[in-house]
């Protein structure tokens, strides 16, 4: 098993920057490509950004790209998502997950979830 917990969300204005972490424990998280995805009511579960496992390959949502960086800090078991320039349109329950095979896009693609953290950006 490989326990995942998210931390950093918030409550920002639009135009602002929040830093997004996931904590890994359990299994070698150094094997594993990490994700992010977000959810809000009503939509489907929306693919963020993913990263390999040394870091040397990020994957971005159109939506994303150029204002959101994905990076991991193997020594301390993190994968990171920093968020500029944020829009309300962000605004969601952010999961971090492991990627386990297929489509990095793909939330079937992964099989361990965290719990989500809230982010909100107020117009």
């Amino acid at each position: 098993q490989l326990q995942l917990v998210e931390s950093g969300g918030g409550l920002v204005q639009a135009g602002g920057s929040l830093r997004l972490s996931c904590a890994a424990s359990g299994r070698t998280f150094s094997r594993y490509y990490m994700g992010w995805f977000r959810q809000t009511p009503g939509k489907e579960c929306q693919f963020v950004a993913a990263i390999s496992w040394s870091g040397g390959s990020t994957y971005y949502a159109d939506s994303v790209k150029g204002r959101f960086t994905i990076s991991r800090d193997i020594a301390k078991n993190t994968a990171y998502l920093q968020m500029n320039s944020l829009k309300p349109e962000d605004t969601a329950v952010y999961y971090c997950a492991a990627f386990a095979g297929g489509s990095i896009y793909s939330k079937t693609s992964y099989d361990y979830w965290g719990q989500g953290t809230q982010v909100t950006v107020s117009s």
